[in-house]
């Protein structure tokens, strides 16, 4: 095990929770570190055992000199508590790391040395057990303090050569190995150190690459999950090995048919599957699912390698909704004859115009003789029908310019008892046609012009069904139960709206007078949809039995 040189005096693992990734990181590098020095410690145990066997076993032949035997018993006793006790100390996560480590490797040169005093001197091959303490001191510090130790181990050698050359007349042959062998510690050292770098560069690598994998991961399901299509993956055999929830709602792959046969799932997909791979046909046209009762297009797309030329392979199958496919063609269908119809309708309004003041100027001669009441009729006829069309061609392009929305503020009580006012004023009413029956205070958030035109169309249609008293239009105001958006209610005393026509009443055209255009409830509802409120045919609403009611629900501002 190796670990970086910063986690040597890292903090002992806590036993709180992490609360973060890089909290969790070092605490991992961490235990990595006392683990490491855990292993070299039962490493050094291990050593010892077998030194002392050795020893045992060597007693005969005389491996240590007579005289110092005791110090090479007291040597070998020595490293094996040493050694537990480091064991010890390192499952209780004390001292420092960087210390244990200069400890043990302290140790090692300690004992190692005497025994090597005991055995003759360097010629008795001890001293090579010192090369696995330095290696192990550079592979887990990572560090330059694996030199530190490499010198106290090489010091301690040559003190030791050097006692023996002065005080026991050792040959000076001895002196040259004992140099060539405390040089290797320093080139040991080295060599460790780099192969513990590269070690480091690769587990960088390999987090960095894990990071990115986990993060291609996570974009790959987000992706498979939010696509609007169905995908599905099936083996060779045709068993389902991966779908996503699109494919559930498409066609017939239920939840628990992973790993089953496709043709379980969905016959007929298993059918033009069997066809796609027999050659039989390439292109299919859409279908109808009998489980989900949804329209499909499916293609095929051939994925990895087959085992046997002419063998199946897997195989992706894409499913498509026709259905959506189809109503996205017919938005940008509608978008397009939108634009057209506005274009037709500006063009129209010129010649329109036209019409109607010539109709005029022959209507004021016509008036000034006698006897042309015929003339009259058919001049009315046309003002009236040049009258009509070109409301039509009005609220044409109020609709084309409906998603022009400027929001704001509106002080409902204030600007409905403006609105009525000047609704009475244009339409020639009496001014107490229509009643107001909102709280003060009550703000709404929308376009203004947008909610003007929407109570004109709503008014306009109460007015033409009402009896014609006083109060027999009521705007009656109220916030939602939420208390999130306001209920306004425009309710005439009417016969009310029958009830085969309720299923209409916002289609273009559709129109119950033969003098009305059909477009009004259609724009209505068009242009609250775009300012984010609803309107809704609600019945008689606050005056029962009779009359019809119409609820336009807005969102109050903001702060309310």
């Amino acid at each position: 095990m190796v670990a970086d040189a910063s986690d040597l005096n890292a903090a002992p693992p806590r036993a709180e929770p992490v609360a973060s990734a890089a909290m969790h990181d070092a605490h991992a590098r961490a235990e990595t570190v006392w683990r490491s020095l855990t292993i070299f410690c039962r490493y050094r145990i291990v050593v010892a055992a077998i030194l002392a066997l050795f020893y045992w076993g060597m007693q005969r032949q005389s491996y240590f000199e007579p005289a110092n035997v005791p110090i090479a018993v007291t040597a070998i006793g020595f490293l094996f508590a040493a050694a537990i006790a480091l064991a010890l100390t390192a499952q209780a996560r004390v001292p420092a790391p960087a210390l244990h480590l200069t400890l043990q490797v302290a140790v090692d040169v300690l004992a190692i040395t005497v025994l090597m005093f005991a055995a003759g001197g360097v010629k008795s091959g001890l001293g090579l057990l010192l090369l696995v303490s330095i290696a192990s001191s550079s592979l887990v510090s990572r560090g330059r303090i694996a030199y530190f130790h490499a010198a106290m181990a090489a010091l301690a050698i040559l003190i030791e050569q050097s006692w023996r050359l002065l005080a026991l007349d050792a040959p000076v042959a001895e002196f040259v190995q004992a140099g060539l062998l405390a040089g290797s510690f320093f080139l040991i050292a080295a060599l460790s150190y780099t192969l513990a770098k590269y070690a480091e560069g690769a587990e960088r690598v390999a987090a960095a690459r894990g990071v990115d994998l986990a993060n291609l991961a996570q974009i790959n399901e987000l992706v498979i999950r939010d696509m609007l299509d169905g995908f599905i993956v099936v083996d060779e055999a045709g068993r389902i090995r991966q779908r996503n929830a699109q494919s559930e709602r498409l066609v017939g792959s239920r939840r628990g048919a992973l790993n089953g046969a496709l043709a379980d799932c969905s016959p007929e997909l298993g059918r033009l599957l069997d066809d796609w791979r027999a050659g039989r046909a390439q292109a299919f046209a859409p279908f109808r699912d009998p489980i989900t009762q949804c329209e499909v297009q499916v293609r095929f797309v051939r994925i990895g390698v087959q085992r046997e030329p002419g063998a199946a392979s897997p195989t992706v199958i894409f499913v498509e909704d026709a259905g959506r496919i189809r109503s996205q063609a017919q938005q940008l269908k509608l978008a397009a004859l939108g634009r057209l119809t506005a274009s037709i309708a500006h063009e129209i309004r010129n010649p329109l115009s036209s019409i109607n003041h010539a109709a005029e100027l022959l209507q004021e001669d016509v008036e000034r003789q006698t006897g042309r009441e015929a003339e009259t009729r058919l001049l009315t006829i046309i003002r009236d029908n040049a009258f009509r069309l070109d409301r039509m061609v009005q609220e044409v392009l109020y609709l084309s310019r409906r998603d022009r929305t400027h929001a704001e503020p509106i002080e409902l009580a204030t600007y409905l008892r403006t609105f009525a006012a000047d609704f009475c004023g244009n339409e020639k009413l009496a001014a107490t046609t229509i009643a107001i029956d909102v709280p003060a205070a009550l703000v709404v958030h929308m376009d203004r012009s947008h909610l003007n035109q929407i109570l004109w169309n709503l008014a306009r249609n109460a007015v033409e069904h009402a009896s014609g008293g006083a109060g027999c239009v009521l705007v009656f105001a109220r916030p939602d139960p939420g208390g999130l958006r306001v209920w306004l209610d425009v309710t005439d005393d009417g016969p009310g709206v029958p009830a085969e026509a309720t299923a209409h009443l916002f289609e273009p055209f559709f129109t119950t007078r033969a003098s009305g255009t059909g477009l009004g409830l259609y724009i209505a509802r068009e242009l609250a949809d775009v300012n984010g409120a609803q309107l809704e045919y609600v019945g008689h609403g606050v005056r029962p039995p009779g009359g019809a009611s119409f609820r336009l629900s807005l969102p109050r501002t903001p702060s309310a």
